[in-house]
């Protein structure tokens, strides 16, 4: 797998359970668009590297409920993935921006701005 997709889906997880540590697989998966097995699949890869432990708790109703708390460790890396996350994104952003700048000078140049402004509003708003 793209080790950028993985990076992506881990630093979604780790941020999942540092918010809800009980959170099911399930629900995680459907919060980030991918497989349960997807999911499990990383998750024993972030436990593999000791950045989550699980925690099986017994409930009432004999279902088993499990609890993903991050280890130090996963704390360090979460912040470190963090902000490459950031960085590449902010990247993105950039290679964005300057797209739409020269796309903006494309319509201005060829006379397509009535056309353009029916389509998307007011560039001149929409680019500030």
């Amino acid at each position: 797998m793209n080790p950028m997709i993985n990076q992506e889906i881990h630093y979604h997880l780790l941020n999942l359970m540092a918010e809800n540590p009980r959170l099911r697989q399930r629900d995680m998966a459907r919060d980030m668009g991918i497989s349960v097995g997807k999911v499990n699949y990383c998750i024993g890869e972030l436990t593999k590297k000791g950045l989550v432990k699980i925690k099986r708790f017994q409930e009432a109703k004999a279902k088993r409920s499990y609890a993903y708390i991050l280890t130090p460790r996963g704390m360090e890396e979460k912040g470190r993935i963090t902000i490459q996350f950031l960085k590449r994104k902010l990247h993105e952003y950039e290679e964005i921006k300057a797209q739409i700048e020269a796309l903006t000078e494309d319509v201005h140049k060829n006379g397509l701005r009535p056309l353009a402004e029916a389509e998307l509003g007011d560039l001149n708003a929409r680019l500030t």
